[in-house]
């Protein structure tokens, strides 16, 4: 197995997000990237760098508004008298079904659900190559690579096609899935990371192509709180194409496990021809966020599950945050999913 990493990803550094209103440090930050390469060195992959595929790819999942803004914002948002040192929206619609704004601040506010997805200057680089990875690690899968490890960062679930949210800016796992759409004609999103994958589930969530199922802590008290209910099953022609499989807090690898054999039955039922996995290490019992009690032992059986599905699979990291285990964790599940794949 292989994976794709481009050190552009590291230029994105956010200093802080708002939690239940009071500022904290923002966990996503570039020395995640160090421990999630030690993790992928030592599970014996070896590391590619991503083509530069330009926009198109992205503009097949993120509306040309998104884009443009994603690119200008930070310039535009620094002429603004005794504005903050990164983008964070102060105002938000009710809707989204009115003009569009004209002012920095206004667009902000469309674009951004949260204040956890602050725009710096090195923002938009980042964001795009962490893009460009996910594209190239699905580009292999085409190609005929059987497995491949986008260690993409900032991460991507939580972006729907035209906002960013919860560190989220451009929808990693989506692009790929897009991607692998050229040879399948129809792909299977797995995601495992703590948090619902609502933005992926949004882009997805009228189309019958592309399965989505996410197995995450409960949002009913849990981000992002208004998706990822078990009731959600798609909408128009992807009605029945989109299953949430919300375990209750501090779920361990027990639950987790018998939610994912779940998840590969419906997977099984679609019968799709290619796989994304949208990893998320972040349900780990000593992650920051603590919505979860996975055990590295258990992300290696998690790997293991995985793989029996024996399909082409891109595997694209999600959440995960700095601990003393994310790269051993990292390491499991790609061994355990390396050797049920043999």
């Amino acid at each position: 197995m292989k994976f794709v990493f481009s050190e552009a990803q590291r230029r994105h550094d956010p200093r802080h997000f708002l939690s239940s209103g009071a500022p904290q440090p923002n966990p996503e930050v570039p020395e995640r990237v160090n421990r999630l390469l030690a993790g992928a060195r030592a599970a014996g992959l070896g590391e590619v760098a991503p083509d530069d595929y330009g926009a198109g790819p992205i503009a097949a999942i993120h509306t040309p508004e998104y884009l443009q803004f994603l690119d200008t914002i930070f310039a535009r948002w620094q002429r603004i008298p005794k504005a903050s040192a990164e983008v964070v929206p102060n105002i938000h619609p009710d809707r989204r079904d009115f003009s569009y704004p004209a002012s920095a601040v206004g667009q902000a506010g469309y674009h951004m659900a949260d204040t956890a997805c602050p725009i710096s200057a090195e923002t938009w680089q980042s964001a795009y190559w962490s893009a460009q990875t996910a594209m190239h690690a699905a580009r292999m899968v085409v190609d005929g690579e059987r497995t491949v490890y986008g260690l993409s960062r900032p991460p991507g679930h939580h972006a729907f096609a035209d906002l960013a949210g919860g560190f989220c800016f451009l929808n990693n796992a989506a692009i790929a899935a897009q991607e692998l759409r050229r040879a399948y004609g129809r792909v299977a999103i797995l995601d495992v990371d703590l948090h619902h994958g609502n933005g992926t589930q949004g882009i997805f969530y009228r189309r019958s192509d592309v399965l989505t199922v996410s197995i995450h802590a409960d949002p009913v008290r849990f981000y992002p709180f208004f998706w990822g209910h078990a009731s959600e099953r798609g909408e128009g022609p992807g009605l029945g194409c989109n299953l949430n499989l919300p375990l209750p807090r501090g779920s361990g690898d027990g639950p987790f496990l018998d939610a994912l054999d779940a998840a590969i039955r419906r997977i099984r039922s679609y019968a799709p021809g290619a796989l994304v996995v949208a990893l998320g290490l972040d349900a780990f019992e000593g992650d920051p966020f603590g919505g979860l009690t996975v055990s590295t032992d258990g992300f290696a059986r998690i790997g293991e599950h995985c793989a029996t599905l024996g399909l082409p699979t891109t595997i694209i990291q999600e959440g995960g945050y700095v601990c003393d285990a994310l790269g051993d964790n990292l390491t499991a599940f790609l061994t355990g999913f390396g050797s049920s794949a043999a």
